[in-house]
This record gives C-alpha cells, structure tokens and sequence, in this order.
C-alpha cells in the first residue's frame, strides 16, 4: 500500500510538473527575411533560402537565441522593389526590429527607405552604401570594392581597352558610378573605355548593345548585371563571335547560372566576389576564415547542396543577425541591434574578418575582395587572386 501510495504521488506530481512545462516553452522567434524567391533573380534568392535553412539549424543546434529557438520566415519580394516594401511594411507591422535582405540592390534600396529610425535593415546585396550610423547594413565588400578589384585584375593581364555593359537599373547604375571612380584613378588611367552600353532589364534581345561593343574592339568586357540579364549579354557576345574576357559581378556566382548559360559562357569569365564561393590551390585566407568556411561547406555537404554567392551573401549577415539578437537583451530594440551590429570587431565570417568600427555599415573592407573564374574542367568558382587582388601564381 505504501509502495502504491507513493507511486500515485509520483504520477500526481510529474502531471503537475507539464503544464507548467509547456507554459515555460515558448515559440520560435520569427526573423523576416525578403528574398527574389521568382523572377529574374530567383537563382540567387534560391540559393539563399536554403543557406537560411542551414542557418537556423545551425543556430538553434548552438541554443538558439538565449535559450529561443529561431526561424526564418522568408517572403518572396518577386525580383520587385514594390513588392519588397509591401512585405517589409508587412513586417514593420508585426513588429520586427530586424529585417534580412533583399539580396538584389533594387530591392534593398527600396527597404532601406523604410528603416529611418529603425527597423534594423540588413541588406544581402554589396550594392547599396548606407550611410554610417544609420540603421541600414550591407553585406560583404562594396561594389565599389569588387568593381575596382577586378579592373586592377584586368590592368595587370594587359587588358586595357575594356567595354562597359550595364543595365539601367539600381544594379546597373551602382555599377557604372563604381567602375567611373576606379577608371579615373591616376594609376590606371591608361585604361581606356571604348564602348559604354546600356539596356533596360526587360530587353530580350540587345543587337544594337553587342554591334557597338563589336565595332568598339575591346580586350575585355565588364558587364554588371545579375542573372538573366546577365545571359542576355552572354548570348549576345557569343552570337556575334566576340570571344574574349568577360568579368561580372559576384551576384552570378550561381551554380544554376553556369548551368542555364552553359553553350553561351565564353572562355574566360571572371567574378568580382568574396571569398566564402572561391575555392583553389594558393589561396591564402586568415585561420578563422579557413575555419568558418570549413563549417559552412560541411554543413552543405551534408544535404548534398553546393553553396555559391547566393548563399555566400547571406550567411555571415545572418549570423551577425544573430549575434546580435543574442547579445542586445531580451526584448531588444532596433537601437540596441543597431549598436551592437556597429560596434562588433573580430567576427570570423566565410567572407572575412568582420571589423564594423573600421568599415561602417558594412564591416569588410576591399582588401577581403578577389577575383575568381568559372573552372569548366573542375566545376568551380576558381580563386584568381588573394583576398586584395594580388594574382596567384600557378
């Protein structure tokens, strides 16, 4: 009887205990994130969801945000700027003091808009330049950064007469503004632009585009756009026979991308990026970004999924999401995440070594910038250069 006595009391007691239990669990923060999931861009936002996916098991595995687990809601702004406010006033509306993405400028430009006195915007595109202080961050190296990266790779290949082919977009005209400053650098003033050409995103055809830069006979070609824009120049240069060396941007550093537009990828085509996608032998990076990257590729691996730049841009600025959110209190404001995410040093990233008081807003400086290939023999983004621009030598 006593035995029984005591049973029942245990029972009593453990059923007691579960209500209790389940009031103290509480649901998943929910962190709003803004991706191009269709349209034009939708090979970049892709990629970043799933890196988003990996991301939130990788920080609640590691406990979450103090004890919370985390989730990523992320909402399709459709390669569209007015769609991106729409989902971000959305947002607001709910309350969120930190925003992730969008990963195309056009978008993020847009979002910032909405960010005067907070939320904490934290764009995944390299291509807007908030102002320091603000509550607006972008991801990785500046376009200015990137662009300048690759004209210097370009000048010391010898590679002088160079045609310029951007879109009219927000991408397009943050391309053309950073690659005016670095062709009017003293040092590289012997770089001569012999065609400059522009077209509207929605062109399917770009004759005209292609016939001036064909006359222009150019060494090399810089085309700043992303995605199927992108292929339209792609397919434009190569139907006119003009093969020589092309650099972008480091927004299609897309497995999908290399895929789509493999009969029309000329020979040698050259990436402004960071060093999370680029991979080969004489690459020299700091330890604690061998590490990160270490990581982040086994994490991949694991799902079977082979990360590019669309992941690339949004891992570390995720992360540093995070981190913020677990060091600014329990129920942090947007200036408490502002602060934390401006004074933050020494995050070791995939990209690089994060320093916020140094580089505002951003936290990378150009010298984390280099230049890589398509490897069609080995099926990888190939380092070129150092992290800085220095060429490596094979």
């Amino acid at each position: 009887m006593a035995a029984r006595r005591a049973g029942a009391v245990l029972i009593v007691a453990s059923l007691a205990l579960m209500p209790a239990a389940g009031r103290a669990a509480e649901p998943p923060l929910e962190i709003g994130v803004v991706q191009p999931l269709s349209g034009a861009a939708a090979f970049v936002g892709s990629s970043g969801k799933q890196a988003l996916e990996l991301a939130e098991k990788l920080v609640n595995r590691e406990g979450g945000v103090n004890g919370r687990p985390v989730h990523f809601t992320v909402l399709d702004d459709q390669t569209s700027p007015q769609v991106a406010v729409q989902l971000t006033s959305g947002l607001i509306a709910k309350g969120q003091k930190i925003v992730l993405g969008s990963s195309i400028t056009a978008m993020c430009n847009a979002m910032a808009g909405l960010a005067q006195n907070g939320p904490v915007v934290y764009c995944y595109s390299p291509g807007i330049h908030p102002k320091p202080d603000s509550f607006v961050f972008s991801a990785t190296v500046s376009s200015e950064g990137l662009v300048e990266t690759l004209v210097r790779y370009f000048h010391r290949r010898g590679w002088n007469k160079i045609a310029l082919i951007v879109t009219t977009d927000g991408s397009g005209q943050d391309g053309e503004r950073a690659f005016n400053q670095t062709v009017a650098k003293p040092d590289l003033r012997d770089i001569e632009v012999v065609a400059r050409e522009h077209f509207a995103p929605a062109d399917a055809t770009i004759g005209a585009v292609i016939e001036n830069v064909h006359a222009a006979r150019p060494e090399a070609v810089i085309a700043w756009t992303t995605g199927t824009t992108m292929g339209t120049v792609l397919k434009g240069l190569a139907q006119a026979g003009l093969e020589i060396p092309v650099g972008t941007t480091s927004g299609n550093i897309s497995y999908s991308f290399v895929e789509q537009f493999a009969s029309v990828l000329p020979r040698e085509l050259y990436f402004a990026t960071n060093s999370g996608t680029a991979r080969g032998d004489g690459l020299v990076l700091d330890p604690r970004v061998v590490e990160a990257k270490r990581k982040y590729y086994q994490l991949f691996e694991q799902v079977g999924v082979r990360p590019d730049n669309g992941a690339e841009v949004v891992w570390d600025a995720t992360l540093i999401a995070v981190d913020a959110l677990r060091h600014a209190g329990a129920d942090p404001s947007a200036e408490a995440l502002r602060s934390h995410i401006a004074q933050l040093k020494g995050f070791a990233g995939i990209s690089g070594i994060y320093d916020f008081p140094a580089e505002p807003q951003r936290g990378l400086k150009q010298d984390a910038a280099l230049v890589a290939r398509w490897n069609k023999q080995g099926s990888f983004f190939e380092a070129m250069t150092q992290p800085g621009g220095e060429p490596i030598s094979r």
